[in-house]
């Protein structure tokens, strides 16, 4: 029997480390995902694709097209999960994110390690998008809380997200995907992992590249 995977792809970090060899909305997520799971046997379940998304004040344009994406997104089947970017303190941020906790179910184990990781701040005020911690939460959540997935795909290459897969770990697969550039290497450390090399993302071109998305 196929093990059900749902894939968390990173947006954010997706754009900054594909565009250094195209431009990420040529890429179609939902062919990447489909050869990942074909690759290693597993049935796609759902992808989610978390974003921040800009102010109009940013510019119209980019605002326009920013919705446009990402409601092709979810014309093709795709979840989307937004944030708005916000400029915040550091105390702002604290207590946005100490809500986020408090507001879910996690046992003894799990809240020190989530705790750990989500409530480390800069000392600088900055733009906080809380996407990091909308995926972390909501693979644990999926997860071990409400059994949704055997496996867990993570397409990012950030390596704060490093405590929550080693939760997940205990109890599920877990699968790191990612570019080679900004691949933290602890991710592929510690985990079974998968490089997406550019001859693969060629394969995964969009059907409508010549949209102007990005």
């Amino acid at each position: 029997m196929m093990k059900n995977a749902i894939v968390f792809v990173d947006a954010n970090n997706w754009y900054h480390n594909v565009k250094h060899w195209f431009k990420p909305g040529d890429i179609d997520i939902v062919k990447v995902s489909e050869f990942i799971c074909d690759k290693f046997g597993y049935k796609l379940k759902e992808i989610r694709w978390y974003a921040s998304v800009p102010s109009i004040k940013d510019g119209k344009a980019m605002f326009y097209r920013h919705l446009s994406f990402l409601s092709y997104l979810e014309k093709k089947g795709v979840k989307v999960i937004t944030r708005k970017l916000q400029t915040l303190s550091n105390k702002e941020i604290l207590k946005k994110k100490r809500d986020i906790l408090d507001n879910l179910d996690l046992c003894e184990t799990c809240r020190p390690i989530v705790e750990s990781t989500f409530l480390d701040l800069a000392d600088i005020k900055r733009k906080e998008k809380g996407i990091d911690v909308w995926i972390a939460v909501d693979m644990i959540r999926l997860g071990i809380i409400e059994n949704e997935y055997d496996v867990c795909i993570l397409i990012s290459g950030d390596a704060d997200f490093t405590p929550a897969l080693d939760l997940i770990n205990k109890e599920k697969d877990v699968l790191s995907v990612f570019v080679p550039q900004g691949y933290a290497y602890e991710l592929r450390d510690k985990f079974r992992h998968f490089i997406l090399k550019k001859s693969i993302l060629r394969r995964c071109f969009d059907a409508f590249r010549k949209r102007k998305f990005d």
